[in-house]
């Protein structure tokens, strides 16, 4: 039975997170722990570090009862009976994979933590997006530096939140994917996660899978989903081509019930920490799996992607007549979506930094 959980990392997934299940499970103790003490004096503020539709009300109420936010890694994973890994995993910006590949030495870092302070059974949960097989890696880890009496499990729990909608996504789900081994211990870790998860989400909508399909299911799942951007996006050039207009189009094609209405507005491009990591990883892999034509496919949702940035801002200089130098323009929003205060890979800093080296002047504006 599950009565202490530790989520190591206190980012845009783990918080949010753990605060649901502290709300959902008042039964389980869940501290989430990092080595920023800004980051956790923050959690432990009026002004939490992130901004979420409804993240304050649930922090404020669970905070201090079953719900703690601390520095204290050592003993969080000391009293824990299942761990959260929920880190930043970035794109690596050098070496093997550049560009591409997942930078995973946080994940590594959180498993080696276990690994040094763990002295009981530990379930140990993926809650970061990785790539396939990234379990096996965080297993080893764990193995190499084996002590009696202690023995691992590793789960994969991909998260399936969107920004802005994080609370409402995580408290009427429609999925939660919990991936592990197939033995009897594995099966066991796997029905513990399930239970806590059965404090608020039917048991119909909890599916299990083994590791490596859920991995891959996370990063299959925001392929799709940039994939419909990039796919409506491309055809919003050729209704300006040939005077079609887009959202009629996108009405169109989003009633018909095998394909759904969802993911299908033109826009500048999508942006966020998800989408382009995630799919620039998938591209990795098929690279490494000598899959070629497969990592091209994929990678090609990004080409489009980063097009549509471009012409957007082509079409912005253009249609004043072809200088902006010392105009003003306003900047409507600089997140790169609504009710989120995230600016990572936002097409926002695109189009500003284009306009910038044009030599405009910019006035931005964003709620958040």
């Amino acid at each position: 039975m599950i009565k202490k959980i530790c989520c190591i990392g206190a980012g845009y997934v783990g918080g949010p997170t753990c605060s649901v299940i502290a709300l959902k499970c008042p039964d389980i103790c869940v501290t989430v722990v990092d080595k920023s003490v800004e980051r956790i004096a923050q959690w432990n503020s009026e002004k939490l570090p992130i901004y979420e539709p409804g993240l304050d009300d649930v922090v404020s109420e669970c905070r201090g009862r079953n719900l703690f936010f601390s520095t204290d890694i050592e003993k969080a994973i000391q009293e824990a009976d299942l761990i959260f890994i929920s880190v930043n995993t970035p794109t690596k910006t050098f070496g093997n994979g550049r560009g591409r590949a997942a930078d995973l030495k946080y994940v590594e870092s959180a498993a080696r933590m276990i690994a040094d302070i763990a002295t009981n059974d530990k379930i140990v949960v993926e809650k970061s997006t990785v790539p396939v097989r990234a379990a096996e890696s965080i297993m080893n880890i764990l193995r190499a530096n084996h002590k009696p009496g202690v023995s691992y499990q590793i789960l994969s729990n991909p998260e399936f939140l969107a920004e802005g909608t994080a609370i409402d996504d995580l408290i009427n789900a429609d999925r939660v994917l919990i991936g592990g081994e197939d033995t009897p211990q594995g099966q066991a870790a796997i029905e513990e996660l399930c239970k806590v998860y059965e404090h608020w989400i039917p048991r119909k909508h909890i599916l299990t899978t083994n590791t490596w399909s859920s991995e891959l299911s996370k990063l299959a799942a925001n392929a799709f989903l940039a994939q419909r951007i990039s796919s409506i996006n491309s055809l919003s050039a050729i209704c300006e081509k040939t005077g079609a207009d887009v959202s009629e189009v996108a009405r169109a094609v989003g009633l018909d019930s095998r394909i759904g209405s969802k993911f299908l507005q033109a826009s500048v491009g999508f942006g966020g920490s998800c989408f382009q990591k995630d799919i620039l990883n998938l591209v990795y892999i098929c690279e490494c799996l000598n899959l070629p034509e497969v990592a091209t496919y994929w990678q090609q949702v990004i080409d489009m992607n980063e097009w549509q940035k471009s012409r957007f801002s082509a079409k912005v200089i253009e249609s004043l007549f072809n200088t902006v130098t010392d105009k003003h323009i306003a900047v409507l929003g600089f997140a790169f979506k609504k009710n989120t205060g995230d600016t990572r890979e936002s097409p926002a800093i695109h189009v500003s930094r284009t306009l910038l080296d044009e030599g405009a002047v910019l006035h931005i504006y964003d709620p958040k």
